[in-house]
């Protein structure tokens, strides 16, 4: 009678979440677009990357950005009613880069307990978007910063991340902490074309490694230093800021104990999450538990890859 009683409670309680989630799982669980819409909004949101950078949503599951850009002078030395020469004429550099949105997947497993509570409050729609988009973000980026094609984990071999990607300008630190000279290296690094809007760059790396830094204007005995030491003030060199992030890697490089740090326009960092966003449910009536799967696509890139630089061998331990 008792188990009897139980199981009727625990379908009762799982009957009204279905109920309250109903409008989420209609059409095989494929959410909306105004839902899909509000799901990505909640993702930026949340993640610290993402909040910075390009976000696509794409179309299909492939989906080609086109990039135009002058290498270098366009202008030349004109003369009245005299068209230029051809040679004298400009021609842009053309470029796509495709993103290919990879397949991933998450499962979450909600008790009675959680649910009654969020059903009698009306709010149960909005804690599940809330929660997966909380999670999600977070694993968007840490795919995004640490995907490798090569990797053992097949989560991160998906696609390569933007730590992977970035080949074209890299600046060896050596084994040493973050300073000042490998600031300067990372700037005389970048192509100079790239460089014309330094307002707009950002210095990301991970937490310890801008610890460092930070600790280290802070020994300064100067009233910046102070600033530093006393609160968490913003740091920045030749006024480009430097970011930190959770998910930049401490364990590479020389000795396994150092990390990298990428420069670049963060916009020049391209999202694509395909627009085609699923959420599915089911029950088990027994153990009173909610499952709620979401399946999504994604894939990061650079637009121009020839636009970042990267520091490898940055100790941080």
């Amino acid at each position: 009678m008792g188990l009897a009683a139980g199981l009727m409670d625990n379908r009762t309680i799982l009957e009204k979440a279905d109920l309250a989630l109903s409008d989420l799982t209609t059409s095989g669980g494929l959410l909306q677009p105004a839902q899909a819409a509000k799901f990505m909004r909640i993702l930026i949101k949340q993640g610290k990357l993402m909040g910075i950078s390009t976000v696509v949503p794409m179309r299909s599951p492939k989906q080609l950005i086109e990039k135009i850009r002058f290498a270098g002078r366009v202008l030349r030395a004109g003369a009245e009613a005299t068209a230029l020469a051809s040679g004298d004429r400009a021609k842009p550099n053309l470029g796509k880069v495709e993103l290919d949105a990879k397949l991933f997947k998450a499962e979450v497993r909600l008790d009675n307990e959680v649910l009654e509570d969020s059903i009698e409050r009306s709010e149960l729609r909005q804690t599940i978007m809330q929660i997966l988009a909380e999670r999600i973000a977070t694993d968007i980026e840490e795919v995004a910063v640490n995907g490798d094609t090569t990797s053992g984990d097949p989560f991160l071999a998906q696609f390569n991340g933007i730590l992977k990607a970035a080949t074209s300008n890299v600046v060896d630190a050596t084994d040493t902490t973050l300073n000042k000279t490998i600031f300067k290296d990372m700037l005389k690094a970048l192509p100079s074309e790239f460089l014309r809007n330094k307002a707009e760059m950002r210095f990301i790396t991970s937490v310890d490694a801008e610890l460092d830094y930070r600790d280290a204007i802070a020994d300064r005995q100067t009233i910046v230093g102070d600033k530093f030491l006393e609160q968490e003030a913003p740091i920045q060199y030749s006024g480009i800021p430097i970011l930190d992030s959770q998910l930049f890697p401490e364990n590479i490089g020389t000795g396994s104990h150092c990390t990298s740090v990428i420069f670049t326009d963060p916009k020049n960092i391209n999202f694509g999450i395909w627009r085609n966003i699923r959420i599915e449910t089911d029950k088990l009536v027994s153990e009173g538990v909610l499952i709620i799967v979401a399946t999504l696509r994604f894939d990061v890139k650079y637009a121009e890859e020839t636009a970042v630089v990267k520091a490898i061998n940055v100790k941080v331990a």
